[in-house]
């Protein structure tokens, strides 16, 4: 009962869109989540004929996964899990984050462009800016064994063969740790395999309604070196086009007098022309290899080392600023952003008598160079504050106070994991091990004006008026386990526990030429404490901060299983996320916070395995919520919130209704809340304050002046809040039809997702300021042939050209940058919308040997 099952290869790769009656949608789009599994012929019945092809019966083809650190039947494990299988991920076109995530309910995230996607899972979310002095994800990213979530976000793998996708919703804790707070992803590569020579490759062209054109060309091969070994390289290059447009304007500075133009015109005193103007300005060029070795030492052990690399460049801004158009900004200086990285992994698997053991170990390299128009932080500091005023050159004069921003980012993080598990099929089973892990990451942000004088630049700095030069380490230790116990042939009971230890620092420089003082009596609260002392290339430390911590969290499963084919399940789990350090000297470190989460769920398949329907309610309740928020100068906060919690239904169903027409959807229910007052700021002992009616002195002060103690009008956010960024519904339906055209195999597919409005702030001023995140509806079709090693696919995504609002910003403060009615241009603030990708055709041709 307990032994892993193979999975079987679906015979055809056939299905599409056909129309349904509008009950049976509406039924599909509520009440189910996920698409598992694949249809597959009976092996046990006879071969049809082409006279009864609509007659052949059906099944839907077994899933095994390994979220619980061994093989299993996906259907026979207590988890809330949705697995986009190989099969699956070409049928949708799925090849990036933004495509997966749309197909799992339980996914929300906001993004700043490609590879800079906070993602969050069952509405836990705070919001925050992703800053690099910030939380830690919530939600754990893996590339097979290997964790893959860096410090300010996951990779945006390209994805192609890939043998899956797990989305694991809920706190993961126990087996996967830190930043598994409220769910884990997995990407599961194809192995190689030293059973036969196999290749493939594919090549698609495609083309943006009022933008670009794109390209992907991707392929494999995998080559037997002995009859226990073989290599599997696999190689990708995508160019996506671009569709914002970057159009011809100029901005005038109050104090300056003069102005900046991003036309292509000739440059005078009063005049900067930077000649940045460019439609579809925000492409995307993706490049990336995986080199795989597998060596079967014997029946036993077997080692699998992996290199896997890749380049992503992008230029432009992905969100768009309504005041100036739809699909249009303007803007002046540089934006592009070049994301490199490594990972050298190795995986060794073995057999000590009856135990399995398993060690795994990473080290991934990352470089990310970032460069940023922030003309938007210059222009409406000057408007409100006349900030430009204090901006000149060596000779006094006043100049052009327009920032841009210059960023290197290094990041290096080194996991280790050796775990020992029983036999499955004993009675008594466990699963444990040991993990330690290392992030590091090397921040450098350079804020810029050109021609700044070098008496208010950063010493060793011309032209930058503020510099982040940190280094910031964190490390996670812990030891692991979880058993299991057949009470009886149908009753079985789960406990786990892991015990971690972390320890956290950030040491380095932030802030202008006017935080190096000597004069202890003058000192913000970055004051260097040894001015003559410079830190790498920076003029000294002004934060040396570093926080311990050490913890457990549990687990407890009981599942009940009525049939071979139905099972229930009733789970209480804990998930941390680990305290860091805020920069701002005045602030105390922010803690660890907890997610308890308690669930009921089913596994059920129905009709001889012709339909899967899968689903859970649950309760989680979130203490002491880590909330990143901009601080007074631009600074970035992250304080202990309070408590909250969420309500959630989570449903899946895939259904084999007849041998050519499969359909599959998934739905999710989130009721995300505060269930205590967040006022905005903590007492001496770190933790947040609650209490805070109309007339409470903020000991904080205003924005602009952190020293003066200003009464608040009431808490930031008050009991019963709905959380950001989770709406309250999403959903999708999925469906595939396929036939016969003479010798092709051909089929036709339609896809839908709806999310639901979302909120885009916790706290209500800034909430008002920028506004809701509204509903939107997705559509995707695509039709296709195939025959004998070939096949020919067109597809039209986001069909209708819909606008999602991904997320809201501003370039600072809401309360600045979002002000209503200071510039005429700007009636609402200048806020951004980040979009999805409009309506884009394509054709891909692929071929396997």
């Amino acid at each position: 009962m307990h032994k892993a099952l193979k999975r079987r290869h679906a015979r055809c790769n056939r299905s599409a869109l056909s129309r349904l009656p509008l009950a049976t949608a509406i039924y599909l789009a509520v009440s189910s989540m996920a698409f598992a599994q694949e249809v597959v012929q009976d092996p046990a019945a006879p071969e049809a004929t082409s006279e009864s092809a609509d007659q052949r019966a059906a099944t839907l083809d077994t899933v095994t996964v390994t979220a619980q650190k061994r093989t299993e039947n996906l259907q026979k494990v207590p988890i809330s899990i949705q697995v986009l299988g190989e099969q699956k991920l070409q049928e949708l076109n799925i090849t990036d984050f933004d495509d997966y995530a749309k197909f799992a309910p339980s996914v929300s995230y906001q993004s700043f462009g490609p590879g800079f996607a906070q993602v969050y899972m069952r509405g836990v979310a705070s919001g925050g800016d992703g800053n690099h002095s910030t939380s830690l994800p919530s939600v754990g990213m893996y590339l097979d064994e290997q964790p893959i979530t860096t410090i300010q976000g996951a990779l945006d793998l390209h994805l192609y063969d890939i043998n899956r996708v797990e989305v694991l919703a809920g706190p993961q804790g126990t087996l996967y740790g830190a930043s598994s707070q409220a769910g884990t992803i997995r990407i599961i590569t194809n192995k190689p395999d030293p059973s036969g020579f196999s290749a493939g490759y594919a090549l698609e062209a495609n083309t943006i309604s009022d933008g670009g054109n794109g390209y992907v060309a991707e392929g494999f091969v995998n080559v037997p070196l002995a009859e226990n070994a073989a290599i599997r390289l696999v190689g990708w290059r995508e160019k996506e086009a671009g569709f914002i447009d970057n159009v011809e304007g100029d901005r005038q500075f109050p104090s300056w007098g003069g102005s900046v133009s991003n036309r292509d015109c000739t440059s005078t005193d009063l005049l900067v022309c930077t000649g940045r103007a460019k439609d579809d300005y925000n492409d995307i060029e993706t490049t990336g290899a995986r080199l795989a070795l597998k060596v079967d030492f014997n029946e036993n052990w077997s080692v699998t080392p992996t290199v896997m690399g890749q380049k992503q460049s992008t230029n432009g801004l992905f969100a768009f600023d309504p005041a100036i158009g739809d699909l249009k900004v303007k803007h002046f200086y540089p934006e592009r952003s070049e994301d490199s990285w490594m990972q050298a992994a190795l995986t060794v698997e073995g057999k000590i008598g009856n135990f399995d053991v398993t060690y795994a170990f990473a080290n991934l390299n990352r470089d990310d160079e970032v460069e940023s128009d922030y003309t938007d932080y210059s222009f409406w500091y000057d408007t409100i504050a006349s900030y430009g005023a204090s901006i000149y050159n060596d000779a006094g004069d006043l100049i052009n106070p327009s920032q841009y921003i210059q960023g290197k980012d290094k990041y290096e993080k080194t996991s280790h994991e050796l775990r020992i598990s029983s036999p499955d099929d004993w009675r008594f089973r466990f699963v444990g091990g040991v993990f330690w892990q290392e992030q590091e990451h090397d921040i450098q942000q350079d804020y810029r004006i050109d021609d700044l004088a070098d008496a208010i630049a950063v010493p060793g700095w011309p032209d930058s008026i503020w510099v982040t030069k940190q280094f910031r380490v964190d490390r996670d230790e812990a030891v692991f386990g979880e058993v299991s116990y057949d009470i009886t042939d149908q009753l079985t009971v789960n406990a786990g526990m892991r015990f971690f230890k972390v320890d956290n620092s950030l040491k380095g420089f932030h802030g202008f030429a006017s935080y190096i003082v000597d004069d202890p009596d003058n000192a913000t609260d970055a004051f260097c404490a040894d001015p003559a002392t410079p830190y790498k290339n920076a003029p000294c430390v002004n934060i040396d901060k570093r926080i311990r911590e050490n913890d457990h969290i549990g687990k407890l499963n009981l599942t009940y299983e009525l049939s071979d084919t139905k099972l229930i399940y009733a789970t209480w789990s804990e998930g941390y996320r680990p305290g860091g350090n805020n920069r701002r000297g005045s602030l105390p470190p922010y803690v660890s916070d907890y997610l308890t989460n308690y669930e009921f769920g089913w596994k059920t398949t129905w009709f001889d395995n012709r339909l899967a329907f899968n689903g859970s309610v649950f309760r989680q309740e979130w203490e002491d919520f880590q909330f990143s928020i901009l601080g007074a100068n631009g600074l970035t906060e992250v304080k202990n919130a309070n408590q909250a919690q969420i309500d959630g239904v989570e449903m899946e169903l895939n259904w084999a209704a007849t041998y050519n027409l499969r359909l599959s959807g998934g739905a999710a229910f989130y009721d995300a809340k505060l269930t205590e007052n967040f006022c905005g700021w903590t007492d001496e002992a770190g933790d947040s304050v609650t209490d805070c009616p109309p007339g409470t002195l903020n000991p904080n002060g205003t924005f602009d002046d952190p020293s003066d103690d200003t009464a608040v009008e009431g808490p930031e956010a008050p009991d019963g809040t709905r959380l950001p960024v989770t709406p309250k519904f999403k959903g999708n339906l999925t469906a595939r039809y396929t036939f016969d055209i003479g010798s092709l195999e051909s089929y036709v597919q339609g896809a839908y997702v709806h999310v639901g409005e979302r909120t885009s702030d916790l706290r209500l001023l800034e909430r008002g300021i920028l506004g809701e995140l509204a509903a939107y509806d997705v559509f995707d079709f695509a039709v296709g042939v195939r025959k004998d090693n070939w096949a020919l696919d067109f597809f039209l995504s986001n069909a209708f050209d819909e606008r999602a609002e991904i997320t809201k910003f501003t370039q600072c403060g809401e309360t600045v940058c979002g002000a209503p009615g200071v510039v005429p241009e700007y009636p609402n603030g200048q806020i951004y919308t980040v979009t999805n990708q409009p309506r884009t055709f394509g054709v891909r041709f692929s071929q396997n040997f």
